[in-house]
C-alpha cells in the first residue's frame, strides 16, 4: 500500500463563524463532499462514512501557552511529546532541543530501517539551498526530519522533470514570487493528479503544506478564501487519481491558526485528522488517534 501525507501548516478545527473562518464561508466541494456535505469544523468532528474520516488531534499536549510549529511537527514526527518533555512550546524553527529530538529517530528513519521507501514530494528553489549552504538560513522541522533521515530534498530539476511540486501546488510561486520565468505551471487539479501519480512510487510520501499558516498570520480573509479553493481544487485531482482499496491519505496539522482570523496568532483549537481510503484501512489508523504524537505511532503500526 502507499500512504500519502499530506501536511497543511496552521489549520485547525474551528466554529461556525463565517465572518473569521473561511471554512466557514468557502465554497469547497469536494473537502465538503468527503464530509457528506458538511464543512471542516470542530462541529464536524467525529465523521465516517464513504470515503473519509475525520477525527481531531490534540495540539496542545497537555503543555500550556499555544502550540507552534517546531515542537508541533516534532511531534507529529518522531510520537514523542516534545512540548512535555522540554516544559514548553516552541517555533517556527527548531532551537538545538527541538533539533535533536528530529535528528535522533524519526518517522522517515524508521520507516526507511524497515526497508520501506520515503519520499518527499517538494521542490525546493535554488535560493532555498543557497540560504541553507550559506547559513543565512537553518531547516525548519519537516526538511531537517526529512534530511536527518538521508531522505533527499527534491530541487529545481525534480519540478522541471515533473517529480516534485512546489510549495504552492501549481508552480505559480516560482513565476511570482522567485522570478523562474519558465518554472512549469499546472493548474490545481493537475497538481492534485500529480500528487496521486507520485505517491505510487513510495510506501510514504509527504507534502508539506505552509501557506495555509501564512494566510492565517495574515488574517485577510479574501486571500485565505481564495488559497482554500485553490486548495479544493488540488483536491479533488487527488482523490479522483487516488486508489481507496489500496492507499490510505492523511491530512492533518500542526496547530490551528487559518481557522481563526481575529487573530494573528495560533489558537488552542485541535486539528484535523482527515483520512481518505478504504473504510478498513481508516479504522486501523485510527485505532488510539487522540493527539499529535499518536500519528507517528499510527502510520509505523500500518506500514511496518
Amino acid at each position: 500500500m502507499h500512504l500519502l501525507f499530506l501536511f497543511l501548516d496552521g489549520i485547525g478545527l474551528g466554529p461556525d463563524d463565517p465572518s473569521s473562518n473561511p471554512f466557514a464561508c468557502t465554497h469547497l466541494p469536494n473537502l465538503q463532499a468527503l464530509l457528506g456535505g458538511q464543512r471542516l469544523l470542530a462541529s464536524s468532528v467525529p465523521y465516517t462514512d464513504g470515503r473519509a474520516s475525520l477525527l481531531a488531534l490534540d495540539a496542545c499536549l497537555g503543555v500550556s501557552g499555544l502550540p507552534q510549529s517546531a515542537t508541533g511537527q516534532g511531534a507529529l514526527l518522531t510520537g514523542t511529546n516534545i512540548p512535555a518533555r522540554l516544559g514548553y512550546h516552541y517555533g517556527p524553527k527548531p532551537n538545538p532541543a527541538v533539533a535533536k529530538f528530529l535528528r535522533d529517530g524519526n518517522l522517515f528513519y524508521h520507516l526507511q530501517q524497515a526497508g520501506l521507501k520515503v519520499g518527499s514530494l517538494n521542490a525546493y528553489p535554488p535560493p532555498y539551498f543557497e540560504a541553507i549552504h550559506s547559513g543565512r538560513r537553518i531547516y525548519s522541522a519537516i526538511p531537517l526530519a526529512l534530511a536527518s533521515a538521508g531522505v533527499p530534498l527534491k530541487t529545481a530539476a525534480d519540478l522541471y522533470s515533473g517529480q516534485a511540486l512546489s510549495v504552492d501546488f501549481t508552480g505559480h510561486g516560482w513565476r511570482t514570487r522567485l522570478g523562474i520565468a519558465d518554472a512549469p505551471v499546472l493548474d490545481p487539479w493537475q497538481a492534485g493528479q500529480r500528487l496521486a501519480q507520485l505517491a505510487g512510487a513510495y510506501d510514504l510520501s509527504f507534502f508539506e503544506y505552509w501557506p495555509s499558516d501564512f494566510a492565517g498570520h495574515g488574517q485577510d480573509i479574501a486571500q485565505a478564501c481564495a488559497l482554500l479553493e485553490t486548495f479544493d481544487a488540488v483536491l479533488g485531482g487527488l482523490l479522483e487519481g487516488w486508489r481507496d482499496e489500496n492507499d490510505l491519505l492523511l491530512i492533518t496539522s500542526d496547530h490551528g491558526n487559518l481557522e481563526d482570523l481575529s487573530t494573528r496568532r495560533h489558537t488552542l483549537n485541535p486539528v484535523p485528522a482527515l483520512l481518505v481510503g478504504a473504510p478498513e484501512l481508516r479504522r486501523t489508523f485510527a485505532q488510539g488517534l487522540k493527539d499529535l504524537t499518536d500519528v507517528t505511532p499510527a502510520i509505523l503500526r500500518l506500514l511496518t
